[in-house]
């Protein structure tokens, strides 16, 4: 069990902070920024679920991934070394065969994409979007980690560890379910595709007249041409 006793410590004040294994790390460290990126998108999920707008099973699941994404979070904090003293809370290979499953199961019934989708529909959806966009940002920086330290288990104290590879795979198929979830959330008919810009009508200067917004495309309607 975690007991929180006091908020605030003060150890911080100077620009470093204490990773898991209690060693010290600056700030600015992409470890620290992949795990902080982590809780950000995890909050996003958070708003999400405050909205009421979700459908049951999209709650549920959400509520069971910020849990895990928790659990993430400590794994990205805690650098990989040979024979911890402590066995630390890691990442594994059936935390991603869930994310798989889960992409089977809400992607089954929808429909096959024509574009791209663009970021928007209900204020449920919208928000998963951000905690999508913000999740691929912490896989891009536990990606820098990998860069600056590696993946390989490290022995000297001096010196930091490596990331667990499992944790980036966890990051990459977290963004794909949460963008299955997103089309889930706005339904089968609710995709809003991203229309290329050779065939968009754009809004003519004079399209907002009287004060209404009423759009006026620049060519004719669909039903009218040839």
């Amino acid at each position: 069990m975690v007991r929180l006793t006091r908020i605030y410590t003060r150890t911080g004040d100077g620009g470093s902070t204490r990773l898991s294994d209690m060693s010290l790390a600056p700030k600015t460290d992409p470890r620290i920024e992949a795990y902080g990126t982590v809780d950000e998108a995890n909050s996003f999920l958070g708003v999400a679920l405050s909205t009421g707008e979700l459908p049951p099973a999209v709650a549920e699941l959400l509520a069971s991934l910020q849990n895990e994404m928790f659990d993430l979070g400590a794994d990205l904090s805690t650098p990989v070394r040979p024979d911890p003293e402590w066995e630390p809370l890691r990442i594994t290979q059936d935390y991603v065969d869930r994310l798989e499953r889960w992409c089977d199961e809400f992607s089954g019934p929808l429909p096959a994409l024509t574009s791209f989708i663009l970021p928007g529909g209900s204020m449920a959806a919208a928000q998963l979007h951000v905690a999508r966009t913000v999740t691929r940002r912490a896989e891009r920086s536990a990606w820098a980690a990998v860069e600056l330290y590696g993946t390989e288990p490290v022995a000297e104290p001096d010196v930091p560890g490596g990331v667990n590879p499992l944790a980036l795979t966890y990051l990459n198929r977290l963004s794909d379910l949460l963008f299955i979830l997103i089309r889930v959330v706005n339904g089968r008919d609710g995709d809003i595709l991203w229309v290329p810009g050779g065939e968009r009508h754009h809004l003519t200067r004079d399209a907002f007249e009287g004060g209404s917004r009423r759009r006026r495309p620049t060519t004719p309607p669909q039903e009218d041409q040839a």
